[in-house]
């Protein structure tokens, strides 16, 4: 069987606007063209992974449920749509519980690489902060981009870019 493709996504500031510790409903906004550029990468063979810390969950800003509810709602949303996320991966701890899964360490993709096929060097990485780019590189992600409103302000802006190198 051959190897897939990951795109492995950040969620806050990638997928979904970031006030800061999101997880109602109500305050989950879509980022501009993120239902159109998931749809695109999916067209270029790519399964798509969420890698996301959730600290608010250890800093009791909000309980597993909360994410868990919010998590099926934005899977609905994009499936509505024809775009399947794969799996999410979220670290629930704090900076201080000095786990192996917050990101920059790599503990999330390593878990996804154990249980899927994935190939790491064929893979993709989208974030907003050094952090997932760090994370990323560890587990040997083959390239890593950044939404940092300079080069790339949007993930349909990095699907446009992804294009041209398929």
């Amino acid at each position: 069987m051959e190897k897939i493709k990951a795109l492995f996504l950040d969620r806050d500031g990638v997928i979904n606007k970031d006030p800061g510790y999101v997880y109602r409903i109500e305050d989950f906004e879509f980022m501009p063209g993120i239902f159109e550029a998931l749809s695109g990468f999916m067209a270029l063979g790519f399964e798509i992974f969420v890698v996301t810390n959730q600290s608010g969950i250890g800093r009791k800003y909000y309980t597993q449920a909360d994410f868990d509810n919010l998590s099926y709602y934005m899977i609905s949303e994009f499936k509505k749509r024809g775009v399947s996320i794969k799996k999410i991966y979220y670290c629930p701890h704090t900076p201080d519980d000095n786990c192996s899964c917050r990101k920059p360490k790599s503990g999330m993709f390593l878990q996804a690489l154990s249980e899927f096929d994935i190939d790491m060097k064929s893979s993709i990485m989208i974030g907003d902060k050094k952090s997932d780019i760090e994370a990323a590189n560890s587990a040997g992600v083959g390239r890593s981009l950044l939404i940092d409103g300079d080069k790339f302000s949007s993930v349909l802006d990095i699907l446009e870019c992804v294009k041209g190198y398929e």
